[in-house]
């Protein structure tokens, strides 16, 4: 069978060079099947495909139904029983109280703008620190100048982090006084001249 071609998606992601993502059909009996493959496959391999950066959908095979999340949340409780765990305790109970909270929705969007500035942490970082793995170009000359060169990195990486943060908070102050946040509550619309 021969390969086929993929492309690069807007987040980094590798989709099919039809431009779809891949299609995986979960059946009743548990199982995943991969259509690309045309085999079923586990939860391992989805987790690779995930480190992989590849675009893919799960569907309910009876159903069409999405349950991507669905799965990518199996692979994170694995992930969580197993080994080091990502997530406290108090953590898991502090993100289960905001659902159903007025606060859920931004919660979320907050969560995933602090991770992905995270990721762009990290990216720089690697791309910083490309030249230290030969080590034919490594010297002590590179190690002094490349660890001179992170803290302003990182000064400005958290700058922008607390930056996001403020205007985050500032949002969510201007929903409140705008009555948006928490319609037909009192004391939290908008007030009245």
């Amino acid at each position: 069978m021969p390969a086929q071609r993929r492309a690069a998606t807007s987040d980094g992601a590798q989709a099919p060079a039809d431009g779809g993502p891949r299609i995986l059909k979960k059946y009743p009996n548990r199982r995943l099947y991969d259509t690309r493959t045309s085999s079923y496959i586990t939860l391992a391999d989805v987790k690779g495909m995930v480190l992989g950066g590849e675009a893919f959908e799960v569907r309910d095979a009876k159903t069409g139904d999405d349950l991507t999340r669905s799965i990518l949340l199996q692979i994170i409780l694995e992930e969580e029983t197993g080994g080091m765990p990502m997530f406290s305790t108090t953590m898991l109970a502090q993100i289960i109280r905001f659902y159903g909270h007025a606060m859920q929705g931004m919660m979320g969007s907050y969560l995933e703008k602090n991770l992905q500035t995270f990721v762009d942490l990290q990216a720089r970082f690697a791309e910083q620190s490309k030249g230290l793995y030969d080590g034919k170009a490594f010297t002590p000359e590179m190690w002094s100048q490349f660890m001179s060169g992170q803290a302003p990195l990182m000064q400005g990486l958290m700058g922008n982090y607390l930056e996001q943060s403020k205007n985050l908070f500032v949002q969510m102050q201007e929903q409140i006084q705008s009555g948006s946040l928490f319609p037909g509550m009192p004391g939290f619309g908008a007030k009245k001249p």
